[in-house]
């Protein structure tokens, strides 16, 4: 039987580890395989502490972020990829929807996981949403018979924003990562241009874990990661 496969497409190439590193990690540690995919390195809008240093150049910015991300995804399990399509703002043209697409036929993941469709604070994650939801369509076509090659249908989820309430996020899907905070939090320390975000991730992640202990009253539960489900799973019974 062939292992799970997980695909997160993330805006700029520190979201992953922020919203969904322990979910990947408990993936990997269950033997399934994780791809991350960034469509750009975040070297504009969320690097500002590289800017700081005298004579920085956007190039710099972009090997150093890429370094991260690979050192990040490794700390749980994953493999990393850049399009490196630029922020802030990220435009997405055709010829990307088609890679993403052809991406996801090629790994045919069984699970996807991007940001939520809509952030008042920033310009870069709706797009993010719009190329994989689409790309996720075009990979699975009508799901029946198509004229192209196609893959099954993935469960589609978005990960938690910064601001969930002013993103019009309902967590529907908790994540146990209690097993693998030390993985998490490994991931966090690597984004070092970010390094302010660590804290208020690891709060969030004990924060997310109240509430999975109040809705499943598993006491064990410390931490979690919150996510959304798009399109309904389908099981055997209740």
């Amino acid at each position: 039987m062939s292992s799970r496969r997980m695909l997160v497409v993330g805006a700029h190439s520190a979201d992953f580890v922020w919203r969904a590193a322990g979910a990947i990690a408990r993936h990997t540690t269950a033997g399934g395989r994780a791809r991350v995919v960034a469509l750009s390195y975040g070297e504009r809008g969320e690097s500002g502490e590289l800017w700081k240093e005298p004579g920085q150049s956007e190039e710099n910015v972009k090997r150093i972020r890429h370094d991260e991300a690979t050192a990040a995804a490794t700390a749980v399990g994953a493999s990393f990829e850049s399009f490196d399509l630029g922020d802030y703002p990220l435009r997405i043209d055709s010829a990307t929807i088609d890679r993403l697409a052809e991406l996801i036929r090629e790994f045919a993941p069984h699970v996807i996981l991007t940001h939520p469709e809509h952030d008042p604070f920033n310009p870069d994650h709706p797009v993010a949403y719009q190329a994989t939801a689409q790309a996720r369509l075009l990979a699975t076509g009508a799901v029946v018979a198509s004229g192209f090659r196609t893959t099954p249908p993935a469960e589609f989820l978005v990960f938690e924003p910064h601001q969930p309430d002013l993103c019009g996020f309902v967590p529907s899907v908790f994540v146990d990562i209690t097993p693998v905070m030390a993985a998490k939090r490994a991931a966090m320390h690597a984004m070092a241009a970010q390094k302010y975000l660590q804290t208020y991730y690891t709060q969030r992640a004990e924060h997310r874990g109240n509430h999975a202990r109040k809705v499943s009253g598993r006491s064990e539960i410390q931490a979690a990661e919150a996510f959304q489900r798009l399109v309904p799973n389908v099981v055997g019974g209740l």
